[in-house]
C-alpha cells in the first residue's frame, strides 16, 4: 500500500489525532552542532595527572617573585637601608647560582620526592630565620646567612618542565606547547609576585610578603611531590657527561648569560628612568607590562604551528627581540614619557616568551638523559648571573651617564646573544 505524504486525521472519543509520515525537513534532518575542538591548552592539561602538579607547581612558583622584594622591603622599611637590603639580595643571588646545580643533580639522582622536600624546607628556614633576625635586630651579617640558606629553593619551573618532558616524551608538537605554557607560567608569576609582595609588606607590616611567600612555597611543593605518578624516573649514576660538557649546551649558556643581562638592565634602567620623571612608585606597573606582553605572546607561540628547527627559530626570536628593544631607547629619547615607555616595553616584552621557550627546547634536546634538571637549572644559573651583570652596568650606566642612555644596554646585549647564537648555537655534530 502506497504511504501518502500527506498527514492522516482520526478520532477517538473526544480527541483529534493528527499523523504525519511526511519525511523531515532538511533543519530537522540536519545532525546536531558538533563541539568545537578543545585548544591545545586544554588538551595539554588533560593528560592525566597534569592538572594536579600544575596546581601545585603554581602555588610554589609565586613566591619566586616575591621574596626579593620582600626582603628588600623588610629590611630597607625595618634597617632604613636600601644598600643593605640590596647587598642581601645580591648575596642570595649569588649562593643560588652557586647551590642550585648541585641540588637539581641531586633530583635528577634520587628523584624529586626525596630532594625537594627537605631543600624547601631548609629554604623556607632560611626565609623564617631572615625575618627574625629583622625583627630581633640581628647583626647584619645574620641577614647574609640566613638568605643564603634560600639558595637551596629546587627550579620548580624546572621540575615541571621535566614532567612534561616524561610524560609527553616523542610527541614534539605537545611538548612545545607545553613549554610555551611553563614560560607563560613563570612570566606571570614574576609579574604577580612582586605587586603582591609590596602590597602586603605596606597594607599589613614588613614581614607579611616573606611569610606569605613561605607558606605558599611550602604548601606547593608539597602538593607537586605529592604527585607520584608523573614523576620522571630515576635514572641514577649513569654513564651521561654533565650537560655542561655536552655538545651544543655551552654555547646555549653563554646566550642565557647575554639574555640575563637583557634583563637585569632592563629592571634597573627602567626604575632610574621613572624615578627620573619623578614616578618612581610606577616603575613595577611599568615593569609588569613587559611580562604581561610577555606572557600573552607566550600562550600565541604554544599555540601557533612551528616552521623550521629549533635552531633557526631560536636565531629569529633572538633578531626580534634585539630589534623591539630599540623601541624603549627610542621612546625614552624622543618622548621622555612614561606612558610611552610603558607602551614599547610591552611590545618589547613579547619576543622575550617565544625566544625563551626555545631556548629551553634546545636545552631539553642537547641535555645527556636523566640529567634534564641539571640542564635547565645551568640555564636558569646563566640567566642569574647575566642577571646581576646587567643591573650593575645598567645602574652604572644610568647613574654616570643618563637613564635614556642606558637602555642602550639591553640592546647591546641582546645584540651580544645574537651574534653568539649565530656564531654557535647549530646543531652539534653527532
Amino acid at each position: 500500500m502506497p504511504q501518502s505524504h500527506r498527514p492522516m486525521f482520526t478520532t477517538t472519543a473526544d480527541a483529534l489525532v493528527i499523523v504525519d509520515f511526511s519525511p523531515r525537513g532538511p533543519r530537522a534532518a540536519a545532525s546536531p552542532p558538533r563541539r568545537r575542538a578543545p585548544g591545545p591548552y586544554r588538551r595539554l592539561l588533560a593528560t592525566p595527572g597534569a592538572r594536579a602538579f600544575t596546581i601545585g607547581n603554581l602555588l610554589a612558583r609565586l613566591p619566586m617573585g616575591m621574596f626579593s622584594v620582600s626582603a628588600v622591603l623588610m629590611i630597607a622599611g625595618t634597617r632604613g637601608s636600601y644598600a643593605l637590603a640590596g647587598a642581601v639580595t645580591a648575596a642570595g643571588l649569588g649562593a643560588a647560582a652557586v647551590v642550585a646545580p648541585w641540588t637539581a643533580r641531586l633530583v635528577d639522582r634520587h628523584g624529586q620526592a626525596k630532594i625537594a622536600v627537605p631543600a624547601t624546607a631548609l629554604a623556607a628556614l632560611g626565609s623564617l630565620a631572615l625575618l627574625l633576625c629583622v625583627r630581633l635586630g640581628a647583626p647584619a651579617w645574620t641577614l647574609f646567612v640566613s638568605y643564603a640558606a634560600t639558595a637551596t629553593t629546587p627550579n620548580l619551573g624546572g621540575m615541571s618542565r621535566a614532567r612534561w618532558a616524561h610524560l609527553l616524551r616523542g610527541d614534539e608538537s605537545s611538548l612545545h606547547v607545553a613549554n610555551s605554557f611553563e614560560q607563560a607560567v613563570d612570566e606571570a608569576c614574576y609579574m604577580l609576585g612582586p605587586v603582591l609582595a609590596a602590597f602586603l609588606c605596606t597594607a599589613f607590616f614588613p614581614e607579611a610578603g616573606t611569610l606569605t611567600g613561605v607558606v605558599l612555597l611550602v604548601t606547593g611543593v608539597l602538593v607537586f611531590t605529592a604527585q607520584r605518578s608523573t614523576e620522571p624516573p630515576v635514572r641514577g649514576r649513569g654513564p651521561s657527561k654533565a650537560p655542561f660538557r655536552a655538545p651544543g649546551v655551552p654555547p646555549l649558556l653563554a646566550v642565557c648569560l647575554a639574555m640575563g643581562a637583557v634583563f637585569g638592565s632592563m629592571e634597573v634602567v627602567t626604575i632610574a628612568f621613572a624615578d627620573a620623571q619623578g614616578h618612581r612608585s610606577a616603575a613595577g606597573i611599568v615593569l609588569a607590562l613587559q611580562a604581561a606582553g610577555s606572557c600573552a605572546a607566550g600562550l600565541v607561540y604554544g599555540a601557533s604551528r612551528r616552521t623550521g628547527s629549533a635552531e633557526d627559530r631560536y636565531v629569529w626570536c633572538i633578531a626580534a627581540m634585539t630589534a623591539l628593544l630599540t623601541l624603549p631607547l627610542l621612546a625614552a629619547s624622543l618622548t621622555g614619557s612614561l606612558l610611552a615607555l610603558a607602551a614599547a616595553l610591552l611590545i618589547a616584552g613579547m619576543a622575550t616568551a617565544p625566544t625563551m621557550v626555545t631556548g629551553m627546547t634546545l636545552v631539553q634536546r642537547r641535555t645527556p638523559p636523566g640529567r634534564l634538571n641539571e640542564g635547565m637549572t645551568l640555564a636558569v644559573t646563566g640567566l642569574l648571573g647575566g642577571i646581576a651583570c646587567g643591573s650593575a652596568a645598567g645602574g652604572w650606566t644610568a647613574e654616570h651617564v643618563s637613564p635614556v642612555a642606558a637602555y642602550g644596554v639591553p640592546v647591546t646585549a641582546a645584540a651580544t646573544a645574537l651574534m653568539t647564537a649565530l656564531t654557535w648555537t647549530k646543531p652539534p655534530r653527532t
